[in-house]
């Protein structure tokens, strides 16, 4: 086998030699020798393992991945600390066909495409039938997450089924409607979810698709489904866009739906809150997280969006710059909102008696980091002023870092993005049973989430929940609540699009805290205007990419643009 293996590379590597000057393209260059991966005489699969695990990175990688940014970013919770950079697209409107960001459309279908390659040679190599069966739900599982990466953005897309393509098949296929993109992806999560790894996930298959996710992806599509945007409330006035992008009328069942998938995950009765929530994103193997995009320990979290003022040997660069926006999003840690008058909040110690995930999500003026106060006031070490990239808001990236307050430098740290945890799941539930008129069951799941967070239970153990509630306060309090919980973990974006609340959400001021010194030493506390947004109805769709539409004229773009 090693021979014939070692003969195969041989020949792969002066092909390519021979032919790289050539501009005809003969066959896909994605095109893999069936014998050389697909090795009859292979019993461990080696190659075909290989392939399997290149599949894998074809899942977002989440945090600095928009132009090396934060999609939050282009949310209205952060700014990037560098000006004019390309995530701000989507909040001052420059979005076009020819300019976005982050349209994932030729990654997702790149991706697609080498699952159907996979599942369609694997039964060649001698593994067991077993694996086979394990690694043919795995890439069926990020074959059905990728058109999911597809439908948030553009509504329905070509649904390709297994075929691999050629060049002599017909590419010009049309877009699939929403609820035939939804029903197949549905469909993909139930008839694979028996074939993946149980939990408990041994050590060394952690990272791989268990069998939680593929409930998680159906539990997330199904609440998307049912949410204003695309259950029935779509902003498309063409008749051909309207089964594109969502069902053409609203259903209340479709509620039931994602309460039902969320509650199938639930009764797993494996996944739990850990009880530490830093801990979630620093311990790389816990019951909270339920898949995550796996790397190997490093420090780029910290060196890449740390405060700036940290120099040799931790060289941080300060990249993202949380807004006020989102800082004042967090309640007291009484549960609060801190415009109630009977919160506590005090407008010159801002900071103070918050929500303990605040001072995990973001470095405000005073917190210590790397032994020394952070320091964001105006001339302070980590906003010096002058034509250097610092905050633009007083305040940096805290989450997903481990604890360095005592330490002099940076150490590697698990820093594995979540794609799917259970924290998520609680308020998808949450969400759908308020939407199903059951508000007190829906307060007991968004209390399991403040409880964990640290808030106080008050006399009424209610976590700042006020009794007598209805749907419609709920509703607002469930949507804050994903924004402090999740921050940072690609939720806001599309939860605002499919709340069909952008167009109030994301224009207006994007604000920041403005921190001087007074002759006392203490501070002054001002809020100020960094930037402003704008958003139009047709952002709550991507536009399709343009050479996509070019080389396929079966494609109906997507209104407005």
């Amino acid at each position: 086998m090693n021979k014939k293996l070692y003969t195969s590379l041989l020949l792969l590597v002066l092909s390519m030699s021979w032919t790289g000057c050539e501009r005809v393209e003969t066959e896909p260059r994605d095109w893999i020798k069936e014998d050389l991966v697909w090795d009859e005489q292979d019993k461990n699969a080696t190659l075909a393992v290989f392939f399997l695990n290149d599949i894998y990175n074809y899942i977002p990688t989440g945090f600095n991945r928009v132009g090396g940014d934060f999609l939050d970013a282009g949310a209205g919770d952060a700014l990037p600390s560098r000006v004019n950079r390309s995530v701000e697209y989507y909040t001052n409107g420059i979005i076009s066909v020819l300019n976005n960001p982050d349209p994932y459309w030729g990654n997702s279908y790149a991706g697609i495409r080498r699952v159907n390659i996979f599942l369609a040679n694997i039964d060649k190599v001698p593994a067991t039938p077993a694996s086979i069966v394990t690694w043919k739900a795995e890439a069926r599982f990020i074959r059905a997450y990728l058109y999911f990466e597809l439908l948030k953005r553009y509504g329905g897309v070509p649904l390709i089924a297994d075929k691999v393509f050629t060049i002599e098949d017909n590419l010009a296929l049309p877009r699939n409607t929403f609820e035939e993109c939804v029903n197949y992806i549905v469909s993909e999560c139930d008839a694979i979810k028996g074939n993946l790894t149980p939990e408990p996930v041994s050590d060394n298959n952690w990272g791989k698709v268990p069998r939680g996710a593929a409930i998680a992806l159906k539990s997330r599509l199904l609440l998307y489904a049912a949410s204003p945007l695309f259950n029935g409330g779509g902003v498309s006035t063409n008749a051909n866009l309207k089964t594109l992008n969502g069902y053409a009328t609203y259903d209340a069942t479709r509620w039931q739906k994602a309460l039902d998938a969320n509650n199938e995950l639930i009764n797993l009765n494996y996944y739990a809150l850990q009880a530490s929530y830093n801990n979630i994103f620093t311990v790389k193997k816990n019951t909270e997280i339920i898949l995550a995009k796996q790397v190997g320990n490093n420090t780029s979290i910290e060196t890449l969006n740390a405060p700036m003022g940290y120099g040799s040997p931790a060289a941080s660069q300060g990249l993202t710059s949380p807004t006020q926006n989102l800082v004042d999003a967090f309640p007291m840690n009484n549960g609060l909102d801190i415009n109630n008058p009977l919160s506590g909040y005090a407008p010159q110690s801002p900071y103070k008696d918050r929500d303990p995930r605040l001072a995990l999500t973001v470095f405000f003026n005073g917190q210590t980091w790397l032994r020394r106060s952070v320091e964001t006031f105006e001339g302070g070490k980590d906003k010096p002023g002058g034509n250097i990239v610092q905050t633009r808001t007083g305040y940096y990236l805290r989450k997903f870092m481990a604890d360095f307050s005592n330490n002099t430098t940076y150490t590697n740290q698990s820093h594995n993005f979540p794609l799917f945890r259970y924290a998520e799941i609680i308020l998808n539930a949450a969400e759908a049973l308020n939407e199903l008129d059951k508000t007190e069951d829906a307060v007991k799941r968004v209390i399991e989430v403040r409880k964990r967070a640290g808030i106080k239970a008050g006399t009424d153990n209610r976590y700042g929940i006020k009794a007598n509630l209805t749907k419609d306060e709920l509703r607002t309090l469930i949507q804050n609540e994903r924004r402090i919980e999740l921050a940072f973990e690609e939720h806001r974006f599309w939860d605002l699009r499919r709340w069909k609340i952008a167009e109030t959400a994301l224009s207006g001021a994007l604000m920041g805290m403005k921190i001087t010194t007074k002759t006392d030493g203490t501070f002054n506390y001002s809020p100020v205007q960094i930037s402003n947004m704008v958003f139009t109805k047709r952002l709550y769709y991507m536009p399709l990419p343009y050479d996509e539409t070019l080389k396929n004229p079966s494609l109906i773009q997507n209104e407005g643009w």
